[in-house]
């Protein structure tokens, strides 16, 4: 991959030292693109220039508009020979420190269009984010997806060859439209679009290029037209949706629906309103959600055939993802300081005391039930010795959002995607010093089936990951499972905490496979009983056994 920075400029000089400076250090080529600025800026851009620096500037004598000088610097760098180019806006707006993490994606995803997704600080102006969330949902009726979160930032990476291609054989907006319609039709053309998030602020004193009349009406002629050639290529749209749809997936893969909006919202609506206001507003989302997630409407028939052991109408798939939302609130709440939650400790005397013993252990817990509950009603004492493993594609935004509105929510939350030499010796320490690490026994590792085992669950064959068992074994710890589930839609919840191994001793041969894979058909008995009991807790979305069970 050989990527050069396009930085296109119209008056804007003040903070492009700083941009360029960054961009050469990172040992990336510089292509700014001045725009027909006017004086002081057209020097000050003319200055910046230097061939010994990789640093070219190309003057345009007249402002021919954003898209325009883009374009303009996306040829010049592929005539020298770059495979992508970078684009950054000349204000100053975007953090920079995600330039690696761009960059990045970029190499992993080569012929993807990769764009900053934003988060704002509070310097951005009321109208900007309205017209950003219009746009939004105006580019998801487009592409008949959810895949582009934001068109609009002008913090991206371009795969050369295509994008050039499309400008030939199309017609681009050159102002301020170009942005949001090269994304468009570039997925419209079968490319794939990836964020990467980007922290932006308005920098004080900064001016903007937006002419509110000029380019308002420009923009809303271009989605205008966006909207009548989607129509024209529905069939394909349609088609690319149903084969996204029919591909089994792995866990990890499978995208959360506008979750990270839906999350905050329904965590305002908690904060002010409460949790029945909350109920009331959360219906509609669950029935968008129910009426549109073909993919887990079938997961959770999947289940519920299995686990009720009779025909499963819409009814129960309906209350299945109710229950999941409210077992959403019910976490908002427990953080948010709510302590009218009652736990039955029948099922687990000792783990209380246990914690209190300071002896470090191993917790296999599950997406069954709704552990995190528990968590946030643990004393601050206790609570600070639980060290939670998260996988990061899904936990992020989930922690994010509690972080925001309660930060210790998300402070012993590791977030990691695979266990490796150093994560187990921070383990280990974290262990020798009493801390217990709670650990997903029902979700398969992200690197593929290498490290799972087969156990029989719900009468048919599933894969269980073998990480808890390796984990409590390298730690050389006690392995307890641990449960909390929720009694009858209340605020009541009965914890089950029951030991699976004292200390987990892993022969060497497959004496090793063999124990490891006992485990795993113990806890996969376990997780069985439970999902019977309260099958509606289940929170697999998912093809739990990796098989097609369409609709």
């Amino acid at each position: 991959m050989n990527i050069a920075a396009v930085i296109p400029s119209f008056d804007h000089y003040r903070k492009l030292p700083y941009i360029v400076e960054t961009l050469i250090e990172a040992g990336i080529a510089v292509f700014i693109i001045d725009d027909g600025s006017a004086e002081p800026a057209r020097s000050a851009l003319k200055a910046l220039g230097s061939r010994e620096r990789n640093i070219t500037v190309v003057r345009c004598e007249s402002n021919r508009g954003k898209g325009a000088a883009v374009m303009t610097g996306l040829r010049q760098a592929a005539a020298a020979g770059y495979s992508h180019a970078v684009q950054i806006d000349a204000d100053g707006q975007h953090d920079l420190s995600a330039l690696p993490a761009l960059i990045r994606c970029a190499t992993d995803n080569p012929t993807a269009l990769v764009s900053g997704l934003p988060a704002y600080d509070s310097s951005i102006p009321l109208s900007r984010k309205i017209g950003r969330w219009v746009t939004h949902v105006w580019v998801w009726i487009e592409t008949l997806s959810f895949q582009i979160k934001d068109s609009m930032c002008g913090f991206r990476v371009y795969p050369l060859a295509p994008i050039l291609q499309l400008a030939a054989e199309e017609t681009l907006g050159a102002r301020m439209t170009f942005d949001t319609e090269v994304m468009v039709r570039h997925y419209w053309r079968g490319g794939s679009v990836i964020h990467v998030p980007v922290r932006v602020t308005y920098p004080e004193g900064n001016h903007s290029n937006f002419d509110t009349v000029r380019d308002n009406v420009a923009i809303s002629w271009m989605h205008t037209r966006l909207f009548f050639s989607m129509l024209a290529r529905l069939p394909s749209l349609c088609r690319r949706r149903r084969d996204r749809a029919e591909k089994t997936e792995h866990w990890s893969r499978v995208r959360e629906r506008g979750i990270y909006a839906g999350l905050w919202f329904l965590a305002v609506v908690y904060r002010y309103l409460g949790h029945r206001i909350c109920c009331w507003v959360m219906t509609p989302v669950i029935a968008y959600f129910w009426a549109t997630g073909k993919t887990q409407r079938a997961a959770s028939r999947q289940f519920l055939r299995r686990a009720l052991s009779h025909p499963v109408g819409p009814r129960y798939v309906f209350r299945h993802m109710r229950s999941f939302g409210e077992r959403t609130l019910r976490i908002f709440g427990a953080w948010q300081g709510n302590r009218d939650t009652v736990f039955d400790y029948t099922h687990a005397p000792t783990l209380l005391s246990d914690v209190n013993a300071r002896s470090g252990r191993v917790l296999i817990v599950s997406h069954s039930g709704n552990v995190e509950v528990l968590r946030a009603n643990l004393p601050e004492d206790i609570r600070a010795r639980v060290t939670v493993l998260v996988h990061t594609r899904h936990a992020a935004h989930f922690n994010g959002v509690l972080r925001r509105f309660r930060p210790e929510a998300a402070m012993r939350a590791l977030e990691v995607t695979d266990i490796g030499p150093d994560t187990v010796i921070e383990l280990s320490e974290r262990v020798a010093r009493g801390e217990w690490i709670a650990i997903a026994g029902d979700r398969t590792p992200v690197g593929g089936d290498q490290r799972t085992s087969v156990a029989s669950f719900l009468g048919q064959d599933a894969r269980f990951p073998q990480g808890p068992y390796i984990l409590a074994g390298l730690l050389e710890c006690p392995l307890y499972m641990l449960f909390c589930m929720n009694v009858a839609d209340t605020n009541a919840y009965t914890v089950y905490f029951e030991e699976l191994a004292a200390r987990v001793a892993l022969p060497p041969g497959k004496a090793k496979q063999t124990t490891i894979d006992a485990l795993a058909a113990r806890y996969a008995r376990r997780l069985e009983e439970l999902a019977r009991c309260y099958p509606y807790q289940w929170y697999n979305f998912f093809d739990f056994w990796n098989q097609r069970d369409s609709e």
